[in-house]
C-alpha cells in the first residue's frame, strides 16, 4: 500500500466550522469536480459543506433555513453544495506541494500524488477526512 503526504488547512487542528478558519473539514463528501486547469497543478472538488456541518451551522445561526434546504438539495443530488455561505467552501485536493500544513482549508498533495488520484476518481467517488 503507497502512503502519501498531505498538507492541510494551515490551521490544521479540528474541523472546519466556517468561512476564513483556515481548518480542513472532516467527515464523508464525495467528488462533485474535476479540474485539470487548476492554479494549484489539478484539483478535485469536495462536497462541503456536508449534511453535518450544514445541520451544525443551521444550529449555530451561521447560515439560514433556506440555505440549509440549498445545501441539503445539492447534496441530495450529489452536486456542487452552496460554496458562499458562512461555513466556507471552495474546498478541493490539489497539488503543490504538502511539505506543510499551508492551504486555507484544502487538501494539498505532490503533483505526482495528485495526478494519480486525479486519473483513478470519478465525479461521484466517495472522499472521508478523518482527523
Amino acid at each position: 500500500m503507497r502512503t502519501y503526504r498531505i498538507g492541510l488547512g494551515s490551521s490544521p487542528i479540528g474541523d472546519k466550522v466556517r468561512e476564513g478558519d483556515r481548518r480542513t473539514p472532516e467527515g464523508d463528501f464525495y467528488i462533485f469536480t474535476k479540474n485539470d486547469k487548476s492554479a494549484y497543478y489539478l484539483s478535485l472538488g469536495v462536497s462541503y459543506p456536508n449534511a453535518a456541518h450544514a445541520a451544525r451551522g443551521l444550529r449555530d445561526g451561521l447560515i439560514t433555513k433556506g440555505q440549509y434546504d440549498e445545501i441539503m438539495l445539492a447534496l441530495k443530488a450529489k452536486k456542487r453544495p452552496p460554496q458562499n455561505t458562512a461555513l466556507g467552501g471552495d474546498i478541493y485536493i490539489h497539488g503543490n506541494g504538502a511539505q506543510s500544513d499551508w492551504t486555507w482549508g484544502c487538501a494539498a498533495l505532490e503533483n505526482d500524488d495528485i495526478r494519480e488520484l486525479f486519473a483513478a476518481v470519478t465525479v461521484g467517488t466517495a472522499v472521508t477526512i478523518e482527523p
